[in-house]
């Protein structure tokens, strides 16, 4: 893991946007929901909060922290083509997990590009990034999603470890605009995360959105470049103490350039598997 510096900030102080608490389970819709329903049900409230420099932070790590940042060299020349990214970068993302975590298997089973230019003109399938608190799975959700991708062999892969793994990257760096920040998985309790209903036209999923607590330590790691890489752990099936979920979210950077050029960025989602 390289934590090269490319400026000396300790900190920025950003808005994050978390849930606020309700007795109602939230509901998000990834499509245009029914007339009178909103996309996203539940109140969201900005917290201002501390974002550190994790270029200058010791080592942070998957299993303590829940994130872990490298350096990663792609093949990949394009990648808003699907069929590409698919072939070149899906292989090179599995050789980079099993070499960083140890897993036996890891099966890549999805992608994501954002750029918010792109979006707003329906180009490259580009969505915008997500400035909302929240992490990808669920005590639910995690499991489902393998039973859901793997039918075939969930019963024997859910009796070991396992984990579920997001990278991201730049598309182009350095990312002046919405940065990606993570929460540290140490200052985070279990109670801070709600499930909340994804839905989709043919299934509901189940992710956590995340209520403010001002322990929360945030980090983002400033001018990524194009061979930078987070991984970002949103399952974790162990129960021994290591880290299991991770909140992150874009920010609005204030150090931000007025001229700065919009992010643009993939992730790339995944499942690995551990032998015992």
């Amino acid at each position: 893991m390289s934590t090269a510096t490319h400026h000396d900030s300790e900190y920025i102080e950003a808005p994050v946007n978390y849930l606020e608490s309700s007795a109602e389970k939230p509901v998000t819709y990834l499509y245009e929901p029914p007339a009178g329903v909103a996309i996203r049900s539940g109140r969201t409230t900005k917290h201002w909060m501390k974002i550190r420099n994790g270029r200058l932070a010791d080592e942070l790590t998957l299993d303590r922290q829940g994130f872990a940042f490298a350096r990663h060299e792609t093949q990949v020349s394009n990648f808003y083509d699907p069929k590409e990214v698919t072939r070149v970068y899906y292989p090179e993302v599995e050789r980079l997990l099993k070499q960083a975590t140890g897993a036996v298997q890891v099966h890549v089973f999805d992608h994501n590009v954002r750029c918010r230019p792109m979006a707003k003109r329906g180009e490259n399938g580009a969505r915008e990034p997500v400035k909302f608190a929240h992490n990808d799975y669920t005590l639910k959700s995690g499991p489902q999603r393998v039973r859901d991708l793997l039918p075939g062999e969930a019963d024997g892969l859910l009796i070991h470890r396992f984990a579920e793994i997001n990278v991201w990257r730049p598309i182009r760096g350095p990312v002046e605009e919405s940065p990606l920040a993570v929460c540290d998985a140490t200052s985070m309790t279990l109670q801070d995360f709600v499930a909340t209903d994804l839905k989709y036209r043919d299934r509901t999923g189940e992710v956590f959105s995340v209520l403010y607590n001002p322990n929360h330590r945030w980090f983002y790691f400033p001018q990524m470049e194009r061979d930078e890489v987070l991984l970002l752990k949103c399952y974790d099936s162990a129960e021994d103490g290591r880290a299991r979920f991770t909140a992150h979210t874009g920010v609005d950077d204030p150090t931000s350039p007025p001229d700065a050029a919009p992010r643009e960025s993939i992730e790339v989602r995944t499942l690995i598997f551990f032998a015992a």
